[in-house]
């Protein structure tokens, strides 16, 4: 009976997170349901880069698109521990608004909201977890990847099974 219920919820929450932002104003309970959505893409995403080294990884199908675009764009971002105000300022706004719409039709859910480590070398945290868009999440993540920042995450989880196994904890 619960796996049917939820289904039926997760069936009913796909139907609404399809219909248009105005449909719903404000409305607490599909604030939550991105945020749950959020969340899991999230956990995915930093169990991913735990388990696979992030510089063998393809977020999208465009990529190579991606990281060339915002690299031309933010040359000079450090990304490794980012600055909110180089995402939320409204300067910043005003520079990557063209970029992210140059991926409309793209990249699929380009302007859905996700979550970012500010800090790539920590885990999601309140302090180190902002709101930002998919494609700025792919192209920060892309990058992060390419230029060997996330390497810690996966050095980091790797030495912790070799540390757990070698202790007989596996």
């Amino acid at each position: 009976v619960f796996c049917v219920q939820a289904a039926s919820e997760a069936v009913a929450a796909a139907h609404a997170l399809s219909l248009p932002a105005e449909a719903y104003g404000n409305d607490p309970n599909i604030e939550m349901i991105w945020a749950m959505k959020a969340y899991q893409h999230a956990e995915v995403y930093f169990n991913l880069i735990s388990s696979v080294d992030p510089k063998f990884l393809k977020l999208t199908k465009v990529d190579d698109q991606i990281y060339t675009e915002f690299r031309k764009n933010f040359g000079d971002l450090k990304i490794d521990v980012l600055d909110p105000e180089e995402l939320k300022s409204e300067p910043a706004k005003e520079k990557w608004r063209p970029f992210c719409m140059q991926f409309d039709g793209v990249v699929e859910d380009f302007n859905y909201g996700t979550f970012l480590r500010l800090d790539c070398t920590e885990d999601y945290t309140e302090e180190n977890t902002i709101f930002a868009t998919r494609i700025q999440f792919f192209a920060i993540e892309i990058a992060r990847n390419r230029e060997a920042c996330n390497s810690i995450v996966y050095s980091k989880a790797k030495q912790t099974k070799e540390s757990a196994s070698k202790d007989g904890s596996l």
